[in-house]
C-alpha cells in the first residue's frame, strides 16, 4: 500500500466532477486505490477521503467514523435518495490544512451505493457519518465544504492556505 498526496486548497483539480465507476472499472487496480485511500485517510489522520482528494477523478470515497479505525466503509457511485431534519457541524478537509467551519447540511439520510465488490447497498444513517458521507459526495461532485461559507470567509481562507503552501514551498 501507499500514502497518496492530498490536494490542497485552492488546487482547481478539487473541482473536478468525478465520473461513474463502470463494471469494468471493478479490477485490482481499482482495490489498490481504495486501500491506498484507506492507509493514507488513517496516516493523514482523518474520518473521509474523496478520490477527488487524492487525484483520482472517480465517483468513489471511502470513510471510518470509528475511534479505533475498525469500521472501514467504501461508497462507489453514492446517491442520496432521502435527507431528513437540518444540523449545523464544525467540519474540517483534510485538503483544507487547519481550517474547520460550521456548515448546515442534513442531520439524517439514506444513500444507496455500491462497496469494494461492487454489490448494492443501502444505509440509513445521522449524525457524524451522515455528515461525513455528505461532505465526501460534495467533493466527487466538485464541490468543497467552504463553498457554504460567505465569500468574505472564503478569501480569508484561501488567503490563508496560499500563505502556508508559499511557506512549505519555502521550506522545503
Amino acid at each position: 500500500m501507499a500514502i497518496l498526496e492530498i490536494l490542497e486548497y485552492p488546487d482547481p483539480r478539487l473541482r473536478t466532477k468525478a465520473k461513474e465507476i463502470t463494471e469494468a472499472d471493478f479490477t485490482p487496480a481499482l482495490q489498490t486505490q481504495i486501500d491506498n485511500m484507506f492507509e493514507t485517510m488513517y496516516e493523514a489522520p482523518g474520518i473521509g477521503l474523496a478520490a477527488t482528494q487524492v487525484d483520482f477523478h472517480k465517483r468513489l470515497f471511502v470513510i471510518d467514523v470509528s475511534e479505533d479505525k475498525s469500521e472501514p466503509l467504501v461508497f462507489i457511485n453514492p446517491e442520496i435518495v432521502e435527507k431528513r431534519g437540518q444540523e449545523v457541524m464544525e467540519e474540517g478537509c483534510l485538503s483544507f490544512p487547519g481550517v474547520y467551519a460550521k456548515v448546515e447540511r442534513a442531520n439524517e439520510i439514506v444513500v444507496k451505493a455500491l462497496d469494494r465488490n461492487g454489490e448494492a447497498f443501502e444505509l440509513d444513517t445521522g449524525d457524524l457519518l451522515a455528515v461525513c458521507i455528505q461532505h465526501e459526495l460534495d467533493h466527487i461532485n466538485g464541490k468543497v465544504f467552504v463553498d457554504y461559507l460567505s465569500p468574505l470567509k472564503q478569501r480569508r481562507i484561501r488567503a490563508m492556505l496560499e500563505k502556508q503552501q508559499k511557506k512549505k514551498l519555502k521550506a522545503g
